[in-house]
């Protein structure tokens, strides 16, 4: 499963800037990577996993702006278009499962 959190928040006063910077860098600390400016998705275990994810996003994201979150499959994710641009091949943007017996 990913969990992708999109999001457009204010940077108009010094407040904004600093709520912006403690978002990003929060969605960073909890595993994200940029996939595009202000698109960001984790890669998760299963669909539990994400939506407790969802939840803790929830509680630091700031009051203003938009921030919105979609919880997509692996193969929904690999099914992506791109129209313009290259694939991103960054091993953090795998999804390898290593298995130990």
């Amino acid at each position: 499963m990913r969990l992708m959190v999109m999001f457009d928040l204010p940077t108009l006063t010094s407040t904004d800037r600093r709520n912006y910077r403690q978002f990003r860098k929060s969605l960073l600390n909890e595993g994200f990577t940029m996939m595009q400016e202000s698109i960001y998705t984790c890669i998760l275990i299963d669909k539990q996993a994400a939506k407790l994810l969802d939840n803790r996003i929830a509680m630091f994201a700031p009051t203003k702006g938009v921030i919105q979150s979609m919880i997509i499959t692996e193969k929904q994710f690999t099914a992506m278009r791109f129209i313009a641009g290259d694939k991103n091949t960054e091993p953090e943007n795998k999804f390898d499962r290593i298995v130990v017996i």
